[in-house]
Order: C-alpha cells, then structure tokens, then sequence
C-alpha cells in the first residue's frame, strides 16, 4: 500500500480532504516516521480517536509470515530482548524500546514507540502492529493504536536460549539491540565531541572478551568504566563504525563490575582473506598473505593540516590549496589466493618497512630530486614476500580495506603449507572414495 491508498483510506474514515491527508503523510514520512505513526499522529490532528485506521482488523500471523506487504498484523510471541534509547522524533527527545519478538517459526525485531511494561522472557499477543522494512527485513513497529497483552501460558520457541540478549563480542553485529555482555575494558579515553546538543563528553576505547576485541563508546560515562575493570553491561546496542560492529553504551545501560576475571583473547582471529572481506568488516583480524605490490599514494606523502587526508599539488579535496605535511604511509595489496585486500600501514611501521626516520626519507628524495625512491625502495623490500598483519578491516563499496597495527614477515614454511594442503586433499578425495565425477 503507497502512501496515496493510505492517505484515501485515512481520509475516508476521518471525513476529511484526502490531498491534505496526502501532504500530512508526506511531510511525516520524509523525517522517517514509521507509516503507522505518521497516520496517528494525522487522526490525532483531525479530531480522531486513534484507534485503528479504517481498515480490516489486523491478521493473526506467525512471525515468519510476516511481511513488508502487510500493514498491521496481530502476533503470539516471546519477548527475547528489550532495549531502551532515546531519540530524536520530529524535533524532540523520544524514548523508544526495541529488540526481538520469536516464536516457533522465526524471529522479528520490533521498535515500541512507548513502555508497554513488556520485560525479556514475557510470552505476549501485540495487536494491531505496524509493519516496515528495516534494513531489506520486515520489522514490527508498536505504537499507540498497538495493544499488549500477557500470556498466561508461555509462548514456546527454539530461540528461549536467546532470551535476555546475553552475547560474546564475536557475535555481536551492527543492528543488534538490547544486549549484555561481560568483557574487561582495555582501553578508555575522554573525549570532548561535538554532538547534536553541542559539545558532549563521551568515553570511548576497546572491550575484549576470550573471543574479540570491539571499539566502544559510552554515550552517558560511566564511572565503572576505566581501563582494567572487568564489567558485566547490559542494555548496549551495536552500530556499525568504520565497516565493523561497535558496541554503544547508553544512559539506560547498567554497568556492575564484576568480581570475576574476563579471560581476554590475546591473538587476532586468524581468517583467510576472502572469508574475512565476506564478512563484511572485522576490528581485530590477522591476514596472511603476499604483498602483490604497492599502490601509488605510498611512501613520501602529503596531508593537509586540517583533514589529514592525502593531498596532491597541494590541492585538498575538501580544504582547497593548504601547505601540506609531510608523512610516510604504505598501501600494499595482500594476497591469499583467496581474496585481496589494501593494507594501510601508518608512519610508525612504515618507517620500520623502509629502514628509516621520516627525515632520512625526506633527504633521499632531495637527493634524488624524486619522492618516488621511497616507495621504490619499500616495493624492492616487500613485494613478493609473505606478511602476517593484524588490524581493523574495513569493506566498502571501494574495496577492502586493513589499517594495520603489526606488520610483520611470516614465520610459516610454505612448502609445510603446501604437504599440510596435499594431505588435507588426499583426505577429502578418499573420503569421495576417489570418485571425481
């Protein structure tokens, strides 16, 4: 249903202009207000009730038919997690809860634009909900024209071991809502930024539990977060930063330290390059591979003084003509068979790549009269020779991206690698019973 057959329906029921209808909707919808809400707050404008949208009662459907086609269904669920946050909606701060709805057939997210009283591991029937898309998947949306009952006899589901959003980094993505997790703080840091009420004060750095490391950031410091402290939090949710899940603590989230020690994971997750660029972005990642060359834009370079972008015939693309600083940057494309990705190595190691400080650098392009024989002489160092690298991977529509924090010359025996790869598929081929068709 377009935004036409809702406002002709609305209009209909309200007894009033359906054009005036039509721009009301419009106007809501452009600042992203769901349909469902858009069309209350248009009743509530026009003298309404509120109460249903003129339409055919709601179906009754399980979760995994529901779908974006659907305008208000009525769904039997079990609450799996509840997350508060605030928001900014049509100009003002709104509390919103959100998280997941399961039952036998499947999981939904939902956003509840008021407290229904509706906690984690409550089994409940919601009535007359809204249904968008949100992120190519159809979400619930429970407004004021919803209502929420309590089950008596529980609502069962395979997803019970889900229930209150307990998660180990590795398993968080970008999207998840309501979720606790118990990591020690590994890096913290005050920061001063400029947020949409002006200057804001928030604490940011890295959490590690024994299977990742993720960057976060706490929106309402909290004085149990500082660096060492083990913590159980509850109520974060996670967006995406840089292509690569960040976990975001709110001032709705509870921090309680824990007596306990978080056993940390030292080693980056080791993954093959394809595999780690399918998976759309990691924090913390090691890469084993051979560099295949390096790109233009490495060696001797210049930034611009306000962006620290690469500048070119001191022109900045976003500052105009600026007097550039000098620094040393690599970007190697790593191999693996697998997959490549641009690894990005900072000052500090490529100084330690090219056997020199910034000023030796600076006095061989004198020398030479040509900036380029500093990265020809990291590309006579590098290229064809293998490298383990661990940092933060980023994949974009431009390509895969690694901002290396080590960059070191793999210790692996090839030809060790080559019999353990022979073996493996002998393996698989008597397995197959030797048959290739």
């Amino acid at each position: 249903m377009d935004v036409e057959d809702h406002a002709e329906e609305l209009a209909s029921a309200l007894g009033v202009d359906t054009q005036e209808v039509k721009e009301d909707l419009e106007n809501l919808l452009q600042y992203s207000v769901p349909i469902d809400e858009a069309k209350q707050s248009v009743r509530r404008k026009y003298g309404g009730d509120g109460g249903g949208d003129g339409g055919p009662e709601p179906e009754s459907v399980d979760v995994a038919d529901v779908t974006t086609e659907h305008s208000n269904v009525t769904v039997s669920v079990r609450v799996l997690t509840v997350g508060t946050r605030s928001i900014r909606y049509q100009g003002e701060e709104q509390v919103i809860r959100e998280g997941l709805f399961a039952d036998e057939t499947g999981v939904i997210s939902y956003t509840a634009w008021q407290d229904f009283g509706f906690e984690p591991g409550d089994s409940i029937t919601v009535g007359n909900a809204g249904v968008r898309e949100w992120e190519g998947q159809p979400e619930l949306n429970v407004g004021g024209s919803s209502t929420v009952a309590l089950e008596s006899d529980p609502i069962e589901t395979p997803y019970d071991d889900r229930i209150g959003g307990e998660s180990d980094l590795f398993d968080l993505e970008p999207g998840d809502r309501g979720r606790t997790i118990e990591v020690r703080v590994q890096e913290v840091e005050a920061r001063t930024i400029d947020g949409r009420d002006g200057e804001t004060e928030i604490l940011s750095g890295v959490l590690a539990d024994e299977t990742a490391r993720l960057p976060f950031t706490d929106w309402d410091p909290h004085s149990e977060i500082e660096e060492g402290a083990n913590l159980r939090i509850e109520d974060v949710y996670v967006r995406e930063f840089r292509g690569a899940p960040s976990v975001n603590v709110s001032e709705f989230s509870r921090v309680a330290p824990l007596e306990t020690e978080i056993a940390v994971r030292e080693s980056a997750p080791a993954l093959p390059i394809g595999e780690a660029v399918d998976a759309g972005g990691m924090f913390d990642v090691e890469l084993v591979g051979n560099v295949l060359a390096v790109r233009d834009g490495s060696g001797l370079i210049e930034r611009c003084p306000e962006c620290g972008r690469m500048i070119q015939n001191g022109q900045c693309r976003s500052h105009g003509e600026v007097e550039g600083e000098d620094d040393l940057r690599v970007k190697a494309i790593l191999d693996d068979g697998t997959g490549t990705v641009t690894a990005v190595l900072d000052d500090e190691l490529t100084s330690d790549v090219y056997g020199g400080t910034l000023e030796d650098a600076l006095v061989a392009a004198r020398d030479a009269m040509d900036k380029e024989v500093v990265a020809d002489e990291i590309r006579e160092k590098i290229v064809g020779r293998e490298y383990r690298i661990r940092g933060s991977l980023s994949v974009d529509d431009y390509g895969a991206n690694l901002d290396a924090e080590t960059f070191k010359a793999s210790d692996d025996d090839p030809a060790t690698r080559a019999r353990e790869a022979l073996s493996d598929l002998d393996g698989a081929v008597a397995t197959d019973g030797g048959d290739s068709r």
